[in-house]
């Protein structure tokens, strides 16, 4: 006689060793078991860890159910006995045309539970970072395009309140605190994402650009792309990691430079570049912090910068820039700043074998000799923001204390006055927004 299988649901039970399935789930369950001659235990792990729960419950039986055991598991873990008041309206800024000034709506629509297609979660926003990319898009200064209307951001740390239903391993589970990137979504599947350029991913979906970003108190977005936050690490310091500290820290990173060596960091003061002189100082090299203006000069100095130069003051930037690392010029150049000249500069100041990174998006030609690149032997490589690891690298070494977000605390509604700043070159480190 053939008996259709009774699934086990699964409960959170305190003190359970968190073996096997438990693991991967991160936090530990209890079976109550459906006794039926189909099911089997594979794994003395997985079979102490039912044996283990047994000690505490009794057995019953549970209600047949059609469907994939993935599925019944999903949805216990989402649930997670935790449940959370999601409002129907929410405060959020959207700038609805290109040349609309931004609206600051108390009722902008919030996308419930059970609106969420699998895969997508629901984060309640604490605070969002603001960054020049945001700025660009607001403008429509790029040659691609954002949506409108717009709801700009991409720096967002929050508490998840939502997951959908029949999203099978999601990595993260209701009541995480995670943070929002650029890089919202991508394939997985393309050469790009299999590569570890998912960023370049042609059907990636980028917060605050071609899906709703972080500048509202609560934002859709994937459990899959989510980055976890240390419970050390404070959310408004974490929130400019994800974008302008992954940023800074994949372009170092994809230099392949070696201690000691010299790295030369054109707008060093700002947002980007701050975070930047820090993970270069955190990998061993010694820093060339290129900006203007003295609260600029003294925050790069106080980060460890091993030299300043001020390129509105020098006489002949590449030769000071070249004084400044001994005479050679600097192993390599990444230049976060959007000025032109910044980066028609660096191959003539950097040193025979450098590596020259491209990290700011200025919607300009390059500019830079072609012999002098070749003659030199130049590397030229662009990096853009940084994947899914790049993100939890650049967060773990936050979370030690070797990196800090040096950022001003305003509050949503100021989202303006911040544009202007940063059109004015005016802001120093970051700007935070908090959601409250």
């Amino acid at each position: 006689m053939f008996h259709k299988p009774l699934w086990a649901s699964w409960t959170p039970v305190p003190g359970v060793a968190r073996r096997s399935m438990n693991t991967i789930l991160g936090r530990s369950y209890r079976p109550i078991i459906a006794m039926n001659p189909l099911i089997s235990l594979r794994g003395s792990a997985r079979l102490s860890t039912y044996k283990a729960a047994l000690n505490h419950t009794s057995i019953r039986i549970a209600r047949p159910a059609h469907l994939n055991p993935a599925i019944l598991l999903s949805r216990a873990v989402h649930t997670n006995n935790m449940s959370f008041q999601i409002p129907k309206t929410q405060k959020a800024a959207v700038i609805v045309d290109k040349d609309a000034p931004i609206q600051v709506r108390e009722d902008y629509p919030v996308i419930q539970p059970e609106q969420l297609a699998p895969g997508e979660c629901l984060v309640k926003l604490e605070c969002t970072g603001v960054c020049h990319t945001d700025l660009h898009a607001a403008k429509d200064d790029w040659p691609l395009y954002a949506i409108r209307p717009l709801i700009g951001g991409h720096e967002g740390v929050g508490t998840i309140v939502a997951i959908a239903a029949n999203t099978p391993r999601s990595p993260v589970k209701l009541g995480d605190r995670v943070g929002i990137k650029w890089l919202a979504d991508a394939c997985g599947n393309c050469e790009q994402c299999r590569k570890g350029l998912e960023q370049s991913c042609s059907k990636a979906k980028y917060s605050g650009f071609n899906t709703d970003g972080t500048f509202s108190q609560y934002v859709k977005s994937w459990v899959a792309h989510v980055t976890p936050i240390p419970e050390n690490l404070n959310s408004f310091e974490a929130a400019s990691i994800l974008c302008a500290g992954v940023t800074a820290y994949r372009a170092i990173k994809y230099c392949k430079l070696q201690s000691g060596d010299w790295i030369a960091i054109p707008g060093a003061g700002g947002g980007l570049g701050h975070l930047g002189v820090q993970y270069a100082k955190a990998q061993g090299l010694r820093v060339i912090a290129i900006d203007t203006g003295a609260d600029k000069k003294e925050l790069c100095l106080k980060l460890g910068a091993d030299k300043w130069v001020d390129f509105k003051e020098t006489k002949d930037i590449v030769k000071d820039i070249k004084d400044a690392s001994g005479g050679l010029g600097p192993n390599a150049a990444i230049i976060v700043a959007a000025n032109e000249s910044a980066y028609t500069q660096a191959v003539d100041y950097l040193r025979a074998g450098g590596t020259l990174a491209l990290v700011g998006l200025p919607n300009s030609k390059l500019g830079a000799s072609i012999f002098f690149t070749v003659f030199k032997s130049i590397t030229i490589i662009g990096s853009f923001v940084g994947n899914r690891q790049d993100a939890i690298e650049a967060v773990d070494i936050a979370a030690m204390g070797l990196v800090k977000c040096h950022y001003a605390q305003k509050p949503l509604s100021a989202l303006k006055e911040v544009y202007e700043g940063l059109a004015e070159g005016k802001v120093v480190g970051r700007v935070v927004l908090g959601m409250e």
